[in-house]
């Protein structure tokens, strides 16, 4: 019986891990960081926690006899990705990585592509958003970055936040934002209504990509919201990267 390890928390590492479970030549082991509260859990068996890091996780992989390894976290989870690859070069464990397609441009969007969360926010002083165009008063932001990115953006002179996330962050909250708790998948008439309740001005969310969170995207180019798009970390190098979770069942069934 081959072994498979699938560092989750996605969509698609649930998807992966029912398709793979259905396979009796399959031992399939889904792990979860432990960052969210009440997690949605995948079919099968479940591993909550860290590892401490690639050592770690490659002692894990070889006493658990792990014969390949599908890296299917978030595309911005860059510490366990690096990890992962770090423990595959040093137990020979197959490693694929799992990352759903980015979001594209369309027509009517007005986005703002950045390499990081710190530029996202000096883009958000240089240019001072108001009601969709420069001008001086508080830019009131829609944050959907997490709640471990708040601390980037609250220090902001002239920046009002309402930040979106599953779990509350750390306390204390800064002054100058309003979190609220909610998981998706989220609804266009929703985001509607936060954009016109909170007269919010501009969008500041990272490239996940899927659709459980594209609502927001289309209600801001609806509202003719700029969006301030943060790009997604590279895999590291080497690293096999498929797009869908029937390309990562073929490899690992293969």
């Amino acid at each position: 019986m081959r072994r498979v390890l699938i560092l989750g928390g996605t969509a698609e590492a649930r998807a992966l891990a029912a398709e793979l479970a259905a396979d009796p030549a399959l031992r399939v082991v889904s792990s979860l960081a432990g960052r969210v509260s009440n997690p949605r859990l995948p079919v099968g068996e479940v591993r909550e926690g860290g590892f401490g890091g690639a050592e770690g996780l490659a002692a894990w992989l070889t006493r658990e006899r792990i014969d390949v390894l599908v890296d299917a976290t978030h595309p911005f989870a860059e510490r366990m990705t690096a990890s992962a690859a770090a423990a595959s070069a040093a137990t020979g464990v197959p490693l694929l990585a799992l990352r759903r397609p980015g979001w594209r441009e369309g027509p009517g969007d007005d986005w703002l592509r950045v390499g990081s969360l710190h530029a996202a926010a000096d883009l958000l002083v240089s240019r001072g958003w108001r009601a969709g165009a420069a001008a001086p008063g508080v830019v009131r932001v829609f944050l959907t970055t997490g709640r471990r990115s708040l601390p980037v953006f609250a220090p902001l002179p002239g920046v009002w936040l309402l930040a979106r996330s599953v779990d509350p962050p750390e306390p204390p909250v800064p002054a100058n934002a309003y979190v609220l708790l909610d998981r998706g998948p989220y609804t266009v008439e929703g985001e509607r209504a936060l954009i016109r309740e909170h007269r919010l001005d501009v969008l500041v969310t990272k490239d996940s990509g899927g659709r459980m969170t594209t609502a927001k995207l289309v209600a801001a180019r609806e509202a003719g919201l700029p969006v301030i798009m943060v790009d997604r970390p590279p895999p590291p190098p080497g690293v096999r990267t498929v797009d869908s979770v029937a390309a990562a069942v073929a490899w690992v069934q293969g």
